[in-house]
């Protein structure tokens, strides 16, 4: 009875020991984070840059990879039934997509400060849809890709940016001070007349 005792022993410490070896040695998969605007409005026939952006734990290596995908909004589009590949990047080079955007697409970000931005020119309205941005720094490869919403519009669609609005506002205060200071003039010249006036009589 003893020596079977001893062999049961034996296999479990084994056992036990193997088990342990496994989950020190082997690591976890951690989480990216990927961050892009949610929606992006271009003037149609300019040049438009898509910003993506991700935080990761670990140092980005050459392993790094970024993947930028596009799925129409609009019905009739061939790509409107599923997300397509548009632009690849891995080890330092950058490989083209689906031929509709092959000449279209360049990246301007850098992997290495966890930019994966690219501009996309000249924008046109079949490019309304969903982008999405999907980067992997092994061993951090498990994240939500980004996901931008692009309007293509007209000049005329476009929205009043910050600037035009500030200046504007700016603008309407200084008119309405000058007419302020106008009235003002005008109210005390006519006080002063009548003061005058009482004064001559």
């Amino acid at each position: 009875m003893e020596p079977k005792r001893s062999n049961i022993t034996c296999k479990r410490v084994l056992l036990t020991g193997f088990t342990l070896c496994v989950v020190l040695v082997t690591k976890p998969a951690s989480a990216i984070d990927i961050y892009a605007d949610p929606e992006v409005i271009i003037q149609n026939g300019t040049a438009g840059i898509l910003r993506c952006t991700f935080k990761s734990n670990e140092v980005v290596s050459s392993s790094a990879s970024m993947t930028w995908s596009f799925q129409s909004n609009q019905p009739d589009n061939q790509f409107s039934k599923a997300p397509y590949t548009i632009f690849y990047f891995s080890h330092g080079k950058g490989f083209p997509g689906i031929p509709e955007f092959k000449e279209r697409v360049q990246f301007i970000g850098d992997i290495n400060k966890r930019d994966a931005s690219i501009q996309l020119s000249p924008v046109q309205f079949s490019d309304n849809g969903t982008f999405f941005c999907d980067v992997k720094n092994p061993p951090d490869v498990q994240g939500t890709p980004a996901r931008i919403e692009l309007r293509v519009v007209l000049k005329e669609s476009l929205p009043a940016s910050n600037t035009t609005i500030i200046v504007g506002t700016v603008c309407g205060a200084l008119v309405l001070l000058v007419l302020i200071a106008i009235a003002a003039c005008v109210v005390m010249r006519m006080l002063h007349s009548r003061h005058d006036y009482e004064g001559a009589r």
